[in-house]
């Protein structure tokens, strides 16, 4: 058989799933939907809520957990969780604040706590990988050792860098239009980056064929331990840049700030439809995630209800998502095995 007769087969076999491809809905068309159903519904009842100030205002307030939810979506496709990630933002965080309070260039110091975020990344990685565990465990354990030493570095006591007229603070806290934070243009192109990073790349690729088959991706020769390593890498690197982003937007890094970040970066991983079980993971999801989260948080102050509330919201949203994932998963399975 020549080539000519067969390369028309798989053309036309070709045409047909790339056009039943284009027209597909995306994967996170669901948690988008429940999105402006949710606005929509809290903008009805207090129609201030629909005030494009508070609306960009909890784009802002979305931005420094909301990065670390971009880099927590690699660990769960991965089948891994980083419980150290508030932390590993705080320390970051008073690193380049103590390194601006000695006279260091804050651009130079906010490269460093980047720089610093990655390393902490890394120490999670070399322990995982070192004693053989899930990170999960391993950060449950650093969770507390980075908490010590960036009580120890800070003192126990806010920074304050006291120069701040230079442009690395005057760019962080700008509003273009005098409405739009900068911080959040920034989380959406790091969304957006990332995004590209999961879905297009080797890396990427790599990551959800880790979580979804070890054993086949090892069989592949892919090497399981660095792929490991450099997503937590990845996980620190982004938090050190939210941690140097919020020392130039807020001026300063509080000792307590990001203690409870871990709970609300999971839940809006999970609220976003990253599944549990590994092997896929959505940037846009989790960016739409952690909206509702804070959309939700908004509402519940909007209505005049508790603030404290919210953490107890926030988690009945979480367990309505794991269980329509379950039952999505075992719709999927049922549907191969028939």
């Amino acid at each position: 058989m020549t080539n000519d007769t067969l390369s028309p087969e798989p053309e036309a076999a070709e045409v047909p799933a790339l056009r039943r491809r284009s027209f597909r809905l995306p994967e996170e068309i669901g948690v988008i939907v429940a999105l402006l159903v949710m606005i929509v519904v809290i903008g009805v009842a207090r129609p201030r809520f629909l005030n494009p100030i508070n609306l960009l205002t909890i784009l802002g307030n979305t931005t420094f957990e909301g990065m670390l939810s971009l880099g927590m979506v690699f660990l769960l496709a991965i089948r891994e969780i980083d419980l150290s990630v508030g932390w590993m933002f705080n320390f970051s965080a008073v690193v380049a604040a103590l390194m601006m309070v000695a006279g260091f260039n804050p651009w130079l110091a906010a490269l460093a706590g980047v720089g610093f975020g990655a390393v902490l990344g890394l120490v999670n990685g070399v322990l995982a990988i070192g004693l053989g565990l899930p990170s999960i465990i391993v950060t449950l354990g650093t969770y507390s050792m980075f908490e010590g030493l960036s009580l120890v570095a800070n003192q126990g006591r806010a920074v304050f860098p006291a120069d701040q007229s230079s442009s690395f603070f005057a760019f962080a806290s700008m509003k273009i239009f005098r409405v739009v934070p900068v911080v959040g243009i920034l989380f959406v192109a790091l969304a957006i980056v990332l995004h590209i990073v999961l879905h297009r790349t080797r890396f990427g690729y790599r990551v959800q064929a880790v979580g979804s088959n070890p054993e086949a991706a090892r069989f592949a020769g892919i090497p399981i331990a660095l792929v490991r390593v450099q997503t937590l890498v990845l996980m620190g690197a982004i938090c050190g840049l939210s941690g140097a982003t919020y020392v130039g937007f807020r001026g300063a890094i509080d000792p307590q700030e990001g203690a409870d970040f871990a709970l609300i970066v999971i839940a809006a991983v999970i609220i976003g439809g990253t599944p549990l079980s590994g092997g896929w993971g959505t940037v846009i999801g989790a960016v739409v995630g952690m909206l509702i989260i804070q959309v939700i948080s908004s509402g519940i102050i909007f209505f005049g209800i508790d603030a404290t509330w919210s953490t107890f919201v926030t988690g009945a949203v979480i367990v309505l998502a794991v269980a329509l994932d379950q039952i999505v998963k075992r719709q999927r399975e049922r549907g191969v095995s028939s």
